[in-house]
């Protein structure tokens, strides 16, 4: 177990069972291919592509609109149907661009380039812009950006979230038993953007053959090393594995850099060997796709574009009325109203729950267990009330806006009342004014 963890946390059901032990299946689309032209923060991707164009696989399909942005590539080979808004996972209509897949996955050209430990600096930072990596653990900030440090040489720790905190989710240790290596060479990668920083390969306690396969694959890494920390809910929050690893704490304002860290998931750096040993960009992500209703649960490696409507029937089909629908995991994901939008670079997992957890809130008890749970050590209850009533002052003042949105206080309440969605709205409202 790690030297520290953080204060708080809570520990749910992990539900891991059911695909923890199955290897990632490759799945091939049925349907048309649909690429949302934001599938990170930051500006919209720009179409470069227009319709009735033939497409191939790992094409660039829309290029970044500036520095903080990211291009998008075909998944598949076939012919650009439309250009037009279709309903994503936020549930907003973006600008996406249709691909109707002819089944031949003919592929571009993969970029020839010099061994990338003969690249300067600046040639592998173009190189993960190119490739359109992103955060793929949820965030989707632009993996180039984050790893375009003022100062590199105050970076000391890489850290690799390989956590998977998050109940049911399985894809980030399939990938990290399966493939150990490929993790530990994309480590090393971005471990030579920042001469002074060691990589940490951060897991929790309950995933032991990852452990065991990752120690193996960087036996001879003398910059890389694997720890261990306690399976504890959210340790895979960016802060709270900082703080782990460190014992450095910073708030929302602060980015990790200024604790001297770059935080990446397992996706992501897995993303960045692709794009240098094999010359490929992020055209496919590992999601786990599992719940009670299905018959099947499978851990897949999906195509981006790929209908979340096409992955139940890969997992077996439906072996009950699903009730719900999340993207993601109990604790964080988004509830879908129904499967009918893509995959995206983001999309970490497909959870079908047999039955609809809906609970009628009670009275506020005052047990104080909400607080006692809290990460950040903030007042969930208060800050809920303040939220409900629309007092925007005191919110900030009782620093509401360092919420992580984990959903811990929700969890633990025994009036089962939505203390984390209620801030969190606030939160959101403030920020959209600019108001912090």
């Amino acid at each position: 177990m790690g030297h520290m963890t953080f204060r708080g946390g809570v520990f749910p059901h992990r539900r891991k069972r059911f695909t923890r032990d199955g290897e990632l299946e490759e799945y091939l689309p049925k349907g048309d291919l649909v690429y949302p032209l934001l599938q990170h923060i930051g500006g919209m991707a720009v179409p470069v592509t227009e319709v009735g164009e033939r497409v191939l696989e790992g094409q660039m399909i829309a290029k970044a609109s500036g520095d903080i942005s990211a291009p998008v590539h075909a998944s598949v080979s076939g012919i650009v149907r439309a250009i037009e808004p279709r309903k994503t996972v936020s549930g907003k209509q973006i600008p996406c661009i249709v691909v109707e897949n002819d089944g031949e996955y003919e592929q571009y050209p993969a970029t020839e380039m010099k061994p990338w430990k003969e690249q300067e600096p600046g040639e592998k930072i173009r190189r993960i812009r190119d490739a359109g990596i992103v955060g793929m653990g949820g965030a989707g900030f632009p993996t180039h950006v984050k790893l375009s440090v003022r100062n590199p040489k105050k970076i000391r720790y890489v850290i690799v979230n390989g956590t998977e905190c998050e109940p049911y989710m399985t894809s980030d240790y399939r990938r990290m038993v399966e493939e150990p290596e490929h993790l530990a060479e994309g480590l090393e990668i971005v471990l030579s953007l920042f001469e002074r920083a060691v990589g940490i390969i951060a897991l929790e306690d309950n995933k032991r053959d990852a452990v065991t396969a990752l120690q193996l694959a960087v036996l001879h890494e003398p910059r890389i090393e694997v720890r261990v920390f306690e399976t504890k809910y959210p340790q895979g929050s960016e802060r709270m594995l900082i703080y782990s690893v460190t014992g450095k704490e910073i708030d929302s304002t602060q980015l990790p850099e200024e604790a001297g860290c770059i935080v990446l998931n397992v996706e992501t750096v897995c993303a960045v060997r692709q794009a240098f040993l094999e010359g490929r960009p992020v055209t496919r992500r590992a999601i786990t796709v599992t719940g009670k209703a299905l018959k099947s649960p499978k851990n897949l490696l999906v195509r981006l574009g790929t209908s979340f409507a096409e992955l139940p029937e890969a997992a077996g089909g439906f072996a009950r009325e699903p009730k719900k629908f999340v993207c993601g995991g109990p604790m964080r994901g988004v509830a879908l109203p129904d499967l009918d939008v893509p995959v995206i670079k983001t999309s970490a997992g497909l959870l079908c729950m047999s039955r609809d957890y809906l609970f009628k809130p009670t009275a506020c008890i005052r047990c104080g267990a909400c607080m006692e749970v809290c990460p950040i050590r903030l007042l969930p209850v208060r800050l809920a009330e303040l939220a409900a009533a629309d007092k925007e002052e005191e919110f900030r003042r009782l620093h509401g806006m360092e919420c992580l949105g984990c959903g811990s206080c929700s969890y633990v309440c025994p009036a089962r009342r939505a203390l984390a969605p209620t801030i969190q709205g606030m939160r959101k409202k403030l920020l959209a004014q600019g108001k912090r």
